[in-house]
């Protein structure tokens, strides 16, 4: 196996063709867009929410945004940009991006959901359960690699991404520790220019290892690099008012102490000091010291990976303007944004991890941010298949792959030339994928029920794949026979399974665990889930006012979702009992028009303001009435992740 010294060429080689493939087809007539999925108005509680204006064309204007998608896609949309829509691209745009990336720790990163008399600790194996794995490999120049190599490949293009998104007076400023810190600096200097880096700043802090053969490791590495030399940074400065230290007084009652060259310049205790690179919190002539994020803090908002508030306070201010723009494609718990909101900078913020987007909406709903978009990666299956397995890698192939790890026999190709039907071996029962540039609807269902009931000769059962559905087909289900007698039953394949099939390798470890027993119970590595969806009770319109109570939340069933067998127990009870208990988030539009969903009224678990359970959001809300379309939509998001959505016609006039 090859160094890691004997790799780093081969890491940067590759790295730059990656980054130029993506930067060549930004022009492209299949490039990547972003797509609103809300416009949110935060408004947490039952006080009359401000009626967004019809007129106003929100894509003409800024707009705060979150998005949710891997941000190598994320920033190809960006430096895109999307002329249908208005979008504009924002190369050269943005004046700070802070990112916080996994630190090559090879730990797991789990989140933990809490239900009403149960703690069920979720397992890193779909995406909605877990914020990350810091575990990394790939291929590089044919050999499979593990660790720091496979980490820096990934790093590369998309560090050279955050450089052409900077605008010249930019900088970027890197949060890692000792796992990566001295190798990400040499690609670093690859990319921006070993002249363009500026500091290694020291986060010094106090909880951290105590190992019984080391030092105590208490401290995080922060590297900030420019785009150019005319870069913007506002000198700050720390007070100093300790009298101890400064133990010399003048006429005037000041105290001071000498340094300098030959100790002979005075320094005053009132006299702020310009911050260095070393940031303690053993200072305590420090009034600012930062440590980490207490864990009974205010703000602690439950993210394994959390940094402080004050400490992107500084960095934000000292490379930033107010109405500069900043970014942080690592978002995690949305400490970036939350900070740069309240400087008055706009901001982005993306990451990969439904958690982290779930907990970010909620963190800047509570904070009173402005209004801000909620966005995803349009066709994300799509382009990420790409970028993991090339352009010449077909839809079908990957229909194959997901029949396959499902437990199902893929059909010869002359008999299935879509490459989308396979079947459980030994029974009856048909496996439909769809497509992952197709959005799952009702004439979805329709094409897996006549293949069901035609395909060589018709079959007892279909099972239905899909990777995006219609937010609003629960209706639906609800009036299907096949559906409620099991003939037909929808599992959703996991959002991460891509990411888990970056390598041939890692495709025949999880087919290898795939088996079928003798009456047709499938074993496999892959969690398929069911498909949930949400009811509501016919909206009551009275005056000028609409109210709006939830009715069900419908889960099928607990044996899908990466739980072990005593936490489904758990999870059964709390379905059978409580099933709106699992309702993380929902919002409200008054006014819908089929298209943006913009929603002026939230609420979600935590959220006391609405009534004193933090398990439970509230299940009815009476909201101000200004409808011109004669719709209304409603949206929840569960605590795995899940979205569902109901639209409803009203009379607007009332009853």
């Amino acid at each position: 196996m090859s160094s890691l010294i004997e790799l780093l060429p081969k890491v940067v080689s590759e790295g730059r063709r990656e980054a130029n493939r993506i930067l060549d087809g930004l022009s492209a007539a299949s490039r990547i867009t972003l797509q609103t999925n809300e416009l949110i108005q935060p408004n947490k509680d039952r006080s009359q929410p401000e009626i967004l204006n019809d007129d106003i064309e929100y894509v003409d204007d800024w707009k705060n945004r979150l998005v949710y998608g891997d941000n190598l896609l994320v920033m190809q949309a960006l430096l895109a940009g999307d002329p249908a829509s208005g979008l504009p691209s924002m190369r050269g745009k943005i004046d700070l991006i802070y990112i916080d990336p996994p630190y090559d720790s090879k730990a797991d990163y789990r989140t933990k959901i809490e239900l009403p008399g149960a703690n069920i600790d979720s397992k890193p194996t779909v995406l909605e359960q877990f914020a990350y794995a810091d575990t990394w490999s790939a291929n590089i120049d044919g050999e499979d690699v593990k660790g720091t190599a496979a980490y820096l490949k990934y790093m590369y293009p998309r560090l050279v991404l955050m450089r052409e998104l900077l605008s010249e007076q930019g900088s970027i400023y890197i949060h890692v520790d000792w796992h990566i810190g001295a190798y990400l600096r040499v690609v670093l200097d690859d990319i921006f220019g070993k002249e363009n880096f500026k500091n290694e700043i020291i986060w010094h802090y106090q909880q951290g290892t105590k190992p019984q053969k080391d030092f105590g490791r208490k401290h995080d590495n922060i590297l900030r690099i420019t785009k150019s030399q005319d870069y913007i940074f506002n000198q700050l400065r720390v007070p100093t008012t300790d009298p101890d230290r400064y133990n010399k007084v003048d006429e005037d009652g000041r105290h001071y102490l000498y340094g300098g060259t030959g100790a002979t310049i005075k320094y005053y205790a009132d006299e702020a000091r310009p911050l260095d690179d070393v940031w303690t919190w053993l200072d305590k002539w420090d009034p600012t010291r930062i440590n980490q994020v207490n864990s009974i803090g205010k703000e602690k908002v439950n993210y394994a990976t959390q940094k402080p508030e004050l400490l992107l306070e500084r960095i934000i201010k000292a490379s930033s303007n107010p109405n500069s723009i900043v970014a942080d494609f690592f978002g995690g718990s949305g400490t970036t944004a939350a900070v740069a909101e309240k400087l008055g900078r706009k901001w982005i913020t993306s990451d990969i991890g439904k958690p982290a987007t779930m907990i970010m909406r909620k963190r800047f709903i509570d904070n009173d941010a402005g209004e801000f978009l909620y966005q995803s990666v349009g066709d994300y299956q799509r382009e990420q298949m790409s970028t993991n397995f090339g352009t010449r890698f077909r839809i079908g192939d990957l229909n194959q792959i997901v029949i396959n790890l499902y437990g199902a026999v893929p059909f010869r190709e002359e008999d299935n030339p879509r490459r989308n039907l396979g079947k459980i071996p030994r029974t009856k029962r048909l496996v439909y994928v769809a497509s992952p540039s197709e959005l799952v609807s009702a004439n979805t269902i329709k094409r897996a029920l006549d293949e069901m009931n035609t395909f060589q000769g018709g079959w007892d059962k279909v099972a239905l794949l899909g990777w995006n559905f219609r937010s609003d087909l629960g209706a639906y289900l609800d009036t299907l026979d096949e559906y409620k007698n099991g003939t037909l039953t929808i599992e959703i394949i996991p959002p991460d399974l891509l990411d888990q099939l970056k390598s041939k390798t890692t495709f025949k470890k999880l087919s290898d665990q795939v088996a079928v027993d003798p009456d047709g119970t499938i074993h496999t590595p892959v969690r398929f889930s069911s498909l949930q969806y949400l009811t509501i009770k016919d909206p009551i319109v009275n005056g000028n006012e609409i109210t709006v109570e939830l009715d069900n939340y419908v889960i099928l069933s607990s044996d899908s979702l990466p739980l072990d067998s005593k936490n489904k127990e758990k999870m059964n009870e709390v379905i059978a009992r409580d099933p709106l208990a699992l309702i993380e988030y929902w919002s409200i539009d008054t006014d819908f028009d089929g298209n943006v969903f913009r929603s002026t009224w939230q609420d979600y678990r935590q959220n006391t303001d609405n009534d004193s359970d933090p398990l439970h959001v509230v299940n009815k809300v009476t909201l101000p009435l200004n409808n011109t379309t004669g719709l209304i939509a409603i949206r929840a998001v569960d605590v795995f992740g899940f979205e569902s959505e109901v639209v409803e016609e009203i009379n607007r006039y009332g009853n």
